[in-house]
């Protein structure tokens, strides 16, 4: 078995690593938050979210604050257990 096998494609750009472990060790992250600590801009972090809700890693939910749309995100148990084997891989791959 080839060492890199465990390493997820779903995970292969710095945004979506970057949601990933946000939501990791965060309950949840809003967009706005998600945003400054990526420093993204609205469309690229839209559409790297919107893969990784595609492959149920990770979870939206919309809603208003004062009137104010608001798009909050949580990782999945799928997406805990996905990650958790890609980080364990990349650690292997590194010989850590």
């Amino acid at each position: 078995m080839s060492i890199i096998t465990n390493i997820n494609k779903a995970f292969d750009h710095r945004i979506r690593l970057g949601i990933m472990s946000i939501l990791m060790v965060n309950e949840y992250a809003d967009f706005k938050m998600l945003k400054e600590l990526l420093g993204a801009t609205d469309g690229n972090l839209a559409s790297h979210a919107k893969a990784l809700e595609k492959e149920e890693y990770i979870k939206v939910e919309k809603q208003f604050i004062a009137r104010k749309p608001n798009t909050r995100y949580s990782i999945t148990k799928l997406g805990k257990l996905a990650f958790q084997k890609h980080i364990n891989a990349l650690e292997k791959l590194i010989g850590k």
